[in-house]
């Protein structure tokens, strides 16, 4: 076989062996993935979307309007993961409620902000004046830790994290505290003093973190470790799915962290590295 025969067939076992290995690759198990998000701004997905499609997997979104339901509608099989919220969120609930949940990758990490149509600062808060804070505890317990930093009210040492109510030991301008849903927390902005609103939320309305906001938490960190970084979660006995590794590593790309760059202005910040 002289030089130019054998370099063909070299080239043609090559050709096969790639299309062999490309078919492999993506004989993935399930040829539809749901993703549970909250909120409507969910840009990042699109590159994954159409990567996934080619490879014949059709992801799709499913938009819910409470960080509760995802978790629910996960443990119930009607998605197969979800993107919306941070795994101290996801373990809370998980205790809770019994639910069978684990996260596998990190998203993003948006910093939780206080805005307000009345004031500029919250130092310029009153006595007897009003906030609004986002009714799960993991928000209420962030939404209190800003106020402690900003010298509004003090807590426990030993209150960790996330405290509650329960753990403020001093409040001097006896401020007062309206929990609302999260989804609503935009609009309570017109009835008191302050309001305490999700990065999706605010970015849904068009508030941007470092222009809008009259202070902000300070989140440092990357990593499963952080309780503030947003996951991916699936079901525990899913959690090593080929598939769903295939998604986080598709997420954890420049692309995508371009766009949760771009797509939030600043009010949300990619938590992975590429």
């Amino acid at each position: 076989m002289n030089i130019i025969l054998k370099t063909a067939s070299v080239l043609a076992l090559a050709a096969t062996a790639a299309l062999a290995f490309s078919s492999q690759s993506f004989a993935w198990d399930k040829k539809e993935v749901k993703v549970g998000v909250v909120g409507e701004n969910n840009e990042q997905w699109k590159p994954i979307i159409k990567k996934l499609k080619e490879e014949g997997v059709d992801l799709q979104i499913v938009k819910f309007n409470d960080y509760q339901l995802p978790n629910r509608a996960l443990e119930d099989g009607d998605i197969d993961l979800h993107a919306c919220m941070t795994g101290k969120f996801l373990n809370t609930e998980s205790k809770d409620h019994g639910y069978h949940l684990k996260a596998i990758g990190t998203t993003l990490i948006a910093p939780l902000g206080v805005y307000s149509k009345k004031i500029k600062s919250l130092s310029e808060l009153k006595d007897g004046d009003s906030i609004a804070i986002p009714s799960d505890p993991i928000t209420t317990g962030r939404a209190l830790r800003v106020l402690e930093s900003n010298k509004i009210i003090t807590i426990k040492d030993n209150a960790g994290w996330t405290p509650s109510k329960a753990d403020i030991t001093s409040n001097p301008k006896n401020i007062k505290f309206y929990w609302v849903d999260p989804g609503n927390a935009y609009a309570a902005m017109d009835d008191v003093a302050a309001s305490f609103i999700n990065g999706g939320f605010a970015s849904d309305h068009g508030l941007v973190l470092k222009r809008d906001a009259i202070a902000y938490e300070n989140t440092e960190g990357w990593g499963l470790d952080n309780p503030f970084v947003n996951i991916i979660a699936s079901r525990e006995k899913e959690a090593d799915k080929p598939l769903f590794k295939h998604i986080v590593d598709l997420y954890h790309t420049k692309e995508v962290a371009d766009i949760i760059t771009t797509q939030y202005k600043g009010a949300i910040f990619p938590a992975f590295k590429y």
